[in-house]
Formats: C-alpha cells, sequence, structure tokens
C-alpha cells in the first residue's frame, strides 16, 4: 500500500522519477522525485499542491518541497525534493522506497 500524495487522500497515478544521492558518510542524503504531467496538475484537477506524502504501513513521510514546471504557461512537471538528515531517515526513506517500487514494478540503476 505504498503510495504517494501531493494533496491529502488523493493518490497520484503518475510514477515519478527518482533520483538519489548520499553523502560519503552515508550520514545524509538527497532524493529528487521528477513527475511528468502529474494528474494533481491536470485540467480539471481542483486540488491544491500542499507536499509530498509519501504513505505506507509505517506511516508517513512528508517533505514540502514541491516545485512547478511550466512550459508556455501550462503546468508540465512536478519536482519534489525529500532531504534526509541521518542514516535512519535515509533506511526509513529506502524501506518505503522498496515498497513503492515492487507494488509498480520499479527497477533501481546505479550511477
Amino acid at each position: 500500500m505504498a503510495k504517494i500524495q501531493f494533496s491529502r487522500g488523493i493518490d497520484e497515478e503518475v510514477i515519478p522519477e527518482v533520483r538519489l544521492t548520499r553523502s560519503r558518510s552515508g550520514d545524509s542524503g538527497t532524493a529528487t522525485f521528477i513527475f511528468t504531467n502529474p494528474q494533481i496538475l491536470a485540467q480539471d484537477s481542483t486540488e491544491e499542491v500542499t507536499g509530498m506524502y509519501l504513505i505506507d504501513e509505517e506511516g508517513e513521510i512528508v517533505t514540502r518541497e514541491v516545485k512547478g514546471k511550466f512550459v508556455n504557461g501550462k503546468p508540465e512537471a512536478l519536482e519534489a525534493l525529500h532531504l534526509m538528515k541521518s542514516a535512519e531517515e535515509w533506511e526509513r526513506f529506502m524501506r518505503f522506497m522498496e515498497r513503492y517500487a515492487a507494488e509498480h514494478d520499479l527497477g533501481f540503476n546505479k550511477a
């Protein structure tokens, strides 16, 4: 039941591209999510983006760092940045991503 929401209660169906970076020490990291033409930005959507919520059976991970990308005045993408400031936050995030990837048939490519 791993899911991503931009407005509470409304699951985002578009699968993001996710880029991960981690410090050499493993103490911190960042995850950048790029959603191309997400449902929340559809013309008929009246919902407001209030953040990015990563929800699974362990609970919720929240980030407020969400930016819109517009082309010719029309919304095209959302980019969300999640900062992890400890090894525990990194491990929690990776558990969420493993669940999300398994449910959406995603793979992992190492740089």
